[in-house]
């Protein structure tokens, strides 16, 4: 079957393998392809693989048997799987090109799946209003304009309306909501889509004058290697600022940087990970795993 993490490996490993046949390739470059073309922790995978030929596609002088460079074309199984992806309401906010896929059967649809750890009023991604308002949103980020912004505040239920500089538009899955993060530099504002009563673009304004605000949490973990629990982490976490250092053969040290509001999302995220995943700071998230482990404990004994 056709795997999204593979592809990417696969996709990796010939551009490495194009280069090379062209005229060769160093280490420092197949580390940028795989960081390029891959996840950012793939080349902890990739090039190992490929210098001590385990993959046998190249030798440890950097060499390949192959003589012509390597050819990617999408299998019918892939274009299925693309398909079924571009019907989810949440992609097609965004209006990607689907040209090349005329007459595919997607491989799923959103009916297949039941979501048992998410919230059930998500945002109305079907809604016109919501959609307009959404790419409206979109084009204001990509031509660095400003939003002039009528929405129902989540903390009194008041109508508040002002201009925002948008910074960054982000999705959380245990909300099932996308949110606009805005930024004049000094200050920053939240705002969820689905409470916009109406926004329209206004004015430019200078990108330089934008700075991250200082919103993260961290938390550092050991990961334990096994059935591609790695692989499944650094997917799993996609979204999140990483560092990953390898402690031994199978055990990792990740520090992991998100969002404090999320931070009811990741621990469930962290946890479905079991033994696999030992948190080892902050304590403050050490006890709430702790909390949630005992509440769960608790549930079953009822």
């Amino acid at each position: 079957m056709f795997s999204e993490i593979y592809s990417a490996y696969f996709n990796a490993v010939a551009a490495i393998l194009r280069e090379t046949v062209h005229g060769g390739v160093t280490e420092k470059r197949m580390t940028e392809i795989a960081k390029e073309k891959a996840f950012a922790e793939s080349f902890i995978t990739i090039i190992p693989a490929l210098k001590n030929e385990e993959w046998l596609l190249l030798t440890r002088a950097g060499q390949t048997p192959i003589r012509k460079p390597p050819q990617m074309p999408l299998t019918l199984l892939q274009k299925r799987w693309l398909k079924a992806l571009l019907t989810d309401p949440r992609i097609s906010l965004f209006q990607p090109d689907t040209s090349g896929l005329e007459g595919i059967q997607p491989l799923f649809t959103a009916n297949d799946f039941v979501y048992f750890d998410q919230y059930t009023d998500g945002d109305p991604f079907h809604d016109d209003h919501y959609i307009n308002n959404f790419r409206i949103v979109l084009g204001a980020l990509q031509e660095r304009r400003k939003l002039q912004i009528s929405f129902i505040s989540g903390r009194n239920g008041k109508q508040m309306t002002g201009t925002y500089n948008p910074w960054k538009l982000e999705y959380s899955a245990k909300d099932d909501k996308f949110r606009l993060l805005t930024n004049d530099g000094y200050f920053g504002a939240t705002i969820n889509l689905g409470r916009m009563l109406s926004c329209e673009m206004s004015g430019d304004y200078d990108p330089s004058i934008l700075c991250q605000p200082k919103r993260e949490a961290m938390l550092s973990f050991e990961l334990t290697d096994e059935r591609n629990a790695l692989e499944r982490v650094m997917l799993h976490f996609a979204d999140c600022r990483k560092e990953t250092r390898r402690i031994d053969s199978q055990r990792y040290h990740v520090a992991l940087w998100y969002d404090p509001q999320d931070n009811t999302e990741i621990l469930i995220r962290i946890l479905s990970f079991g033994q696999m995943i030992r948190v080892t700071s902050p304590e403050s998230f050490i006890d709430l795993i702790k909390e949630r482990v005992i509440k769960q404990q608790n549930l079953m004994k009822n």
